[in-house]
């Protein structure tokens, strides 16, 4: 599905089958409720992950698990040590191509776990060297194929009938050979090519006797290794969850589907077809998807195609699935991301797949507004709430220290973010205090730091939750949810002050997200603002809008005045009069402070895309019969004419009368105002 093209197998001539004898290994099978489009002739299976069930297994099978054990250890043993007598006779660079080629194939022989850990790094040029991440990149589609006879067997076994009475053509050799099956490009009857992925044989019994050994060398971590607190049996369960849902390719194929209602309409975001007909356990037919992959920059800008925005369109898609719906893509490596010859990013191999939790979401997008504004105290607290950390941790040494963590990682501003430096702080962090690293955590920084990867493949400089602020500040001005609200209400207020420096950064960042609706804003700004749950922002908001409006009428009323004096007044009355405007100071620097921000407000505003103050009149009737902005209205009006009167007692009536030399006022010292501190 790479958009390479080869030679198509006719069917003139039967193909051998060999029989394949069944595995034994069927404590882990289970009936599930057939999907409306497959086929009637076959009834479906799945299989699902049981610890329990696999343990009890291979308990009785001590030789098998110990020849397992073997086979994996001494290997990797070999390799480690001829990478350390390469350092000792100063030969690493030398045999550094040699060296990579044992890596992938090391892993290769190991089989899919260990070849999806080679997926893993093969996209970050940050950690591996160039030689190695050359080598390691080949583990995406390019592992040794299994042969033909046995990919024709498992098609006849599963879609009852034989491959040339099911396709029109078939490729006579596999296009893709990658950890769980291979990929063949053929031709339905009906006229459309096809992508058709057949699993791997054996498959079944090598991930599960490594999830095994695995899982039991975490459990013994997690008993005897005091500095591990994270569960990490929980941990490799929830890998061993997806791993066996990815075998199961029914399943693929309805993530399939749900990808494509959840995400398809996402501009330049693309999602293949599935051919439930002619798909079963062991047999994917797909739209095939003539693309490039998208860390082939240079045959990408061949084709005139931006790969960097195809990355953002990636990031974009990527952000809607952690923090949006929760069902995303958790094995995004390049092998599964194309482009198509029209410009679009297409998404391949619905395998493994996870979900985040709604309240995990929120707390996501609280991390990281809290993260960029350098708001410690409330990172804490979300780390709390995502099960980092219990509920009756004290906090009071963790804020410092993450301030200290996260004031390195950040750099100086939004566009220094990079999620490797973070994790490599944050995980020097969790060995000082006690957190821990709950299990669906894994599979999302798995997904993110991937993403990353090829980002910085195709634009060193390029930083995912740069890109992704834009969306994390839309959500937080137009998302309804009470988590939101309050996150936004405590980002935007800290002790009774209103702080407009971050409303600016929130206006300017969601300005630049594509789905950025100002109108929708502004009908759930007011709604909220009427609502009970806004009753805290409004009064606050009071304070605001009395300080911009008094400000705003002392400069007028200023202006005009200085204008009659010098024009007008001459008479000795009129030079009291004067002097008592003379006297009267400007407006406190914070008042001037207020206005400012809210001239700054108002430019972003206007530079906004969608922004119409035509649109904005017709609705001021509508907010006039609104009981609480009705009161919010009464609380300005009568606060400005507080002000306006206290202000009248102390210029007028409580002034001292001036003194007169031959009809003339006396100059009097100004009396300066004592400025007022303004909190950011």
């Amino acid at each position: 599905m790479n958009g390479k093209h080869s030679p198509s197998l006719k069917f003139d001539e039967p193909v051998p089958t060999p029989v394949m004898q069944a595995n034994d290994l069927t404590v882990v099978e289970e009936r599930i409720p057939r999907h409306p489009l497959l086929p009637s002739n076959v009834e479906p299976e799945t299989l699902r992950y049981d610890p329990v069930v696999i343990a009890e297994y291979f308990r009785h099978r001590p030789l098998e698990v110990f020849g397992r054990i073997f086979r994996v250890v001494f290997p990797i043993f070999s390799f480690a040590l001829g990478l350390w007598w390469d350092r000792q006779r100063n030969r690493a660079v030398k045999n550094e191509r040699r060296r990579a080629i044992q890596l992938r194939e090391l892993l290769t022989r190991l089989g899919p776990a260990y070849i999806k850990i080679g997926q893993a790094l093969s996209t970050r040029p940050d950690l591996v060297p160039p030689l190695y991440l050359e080598e390691l990149t080949q583990l995406q589609d390019q592992l040794p194929p299994f042969p033909n006879e046995i990919a024709y067997q498992f098609i006849e076994e599963e879609l009852g009938d034989r491959p040339e009475n099911i396709y029109a053509e078939l490729s006579p050799h596999p296009l893709a050979a990658a950890s769980l099956g291979q990929v063949y490009k053929g031709k339905l009857k009906t006229g459309e090519t096809v992508a058709v992925k057949v699993q791997r044989p054996d498959l079944r019994e090598c991930i599960t006797v490594d999830l095994y050994i695995l899982r039991r060398i975490a459990a013994w971590a997690n008993n005897n290794i005091k500095r591990v607190r994270s569960d990490l049996v929980a941990i490799l369960d929830e890998f061993g969850y997806r791993i066996f849902e990815e075998m199961d390719y029914i399943h693929e194929g309805e993530n399939a589907e749900r990808f494509t209602q959840l995400y398809g309409h996402i501009k330049d975001i693309y999602v293949p077809k599935i051919y439930w007909q002619y798909t079963q356990r062991r047999v994917l037919t797909m739209e095939w998807i003539t693309g490039t992959k998208l860390t082939q920059t240079e045959a990408i800008h061949a084709q005139g195609i931006d790969a960097r925005y195809l990355v953002e369109v990636g990031v974009q898609c990527s952000l809607r699935q952690l923090l949006e719906y929760g069902f995303f893509h958790a094995d995004p490596h390049p092998g599964n991301l194309l482009a198509t010859p029209d410009g679009k990013l297409a998404y391949l191999d619905f395998g493994m797949m996870s979900e985040i939790k709604p309240h995990q979401r929120y707390g996501l997008i609280e991390a990281i507004v809290h993260m960029v504004n350098r708001d410690f105290e409330g990172l804490a607290q979300d780390y709390v709430k995502l099960d980092f950390l219990t509920p009756d941790t004290d906090l009071t040494p963790i804020i410092p220290a993450l301030g200290r963590v996260f004031n390195n990682a950040l750099g100086a501003s939004v566009a220094e973010l990079n999620i490797k430096n973070i994790t490599d702080e944050l995980s020097a962090l969790m060995y000082e205090y006690p957190f821990r690293v709950p299990a669906y955590y894994a599979l999302i920084i798995r997904s993110l730091v991937t993403l990353e990867g090829i980002a910085i493949n195709i634009d060193p400089n390029f930083k995912v939750l740069s890109a992704a602020y834009p969306y994390v500040a839309k959500r937080l001005l137009t998302d309804p949810s009470p988590e939101l609200r309050a996150s936004l209400r405590d980002l935007l207020f800290r002790d009774g002050r209103f702080r407009w420096n971050r409303l600016e950064n929130l206006l300017r960042n969601a300005r630049s997200s594509q789905e950025y609706d100002f109108n929708l804003v502004l009908d759930q700004t007011i709604e909220f603002l009427s609502s009970e749950r806004g009753a805290f922002i409004r009064n606050n908001l009071v304070d605001e809008i009395v300080k911009g409006i008094d400000a705003l009428g002392q400069n007028t009323l200023h202006n005009v005045t200085s204008n009659l004096r010098d024009r007008i007044l001459k008479a000795p009355l009129a030079n009291r009069l004067a002097w008592a405007i003379e006297e009267t100071p400007n407006a406190p620097v914070e008042q001037e402070q207020t206005l400012e921000n809210i001239k700054r407000v108002w430019s972003i505003l206007q530079e906004t895309q969608g922004f119409d103050p035509a649109k904005i009149a017709p609705q001021i009737p509508q907010l006039l019969f609104k009981p609480e902005l009705q009161r919010m209205g009464q609380q300005v009006a009568s606060r400005l004419a507080q002000r306006a009167i206290a202000r009248l007692i102390r210029e007028v009536l409580v002034s001292p009368e001036p003194a007169y030399t031959n009809g003339q006022v006396k100059p009097r010292p100004a009396i300066a105002p004592t400025p007022t501190k303004v909190k950011v």
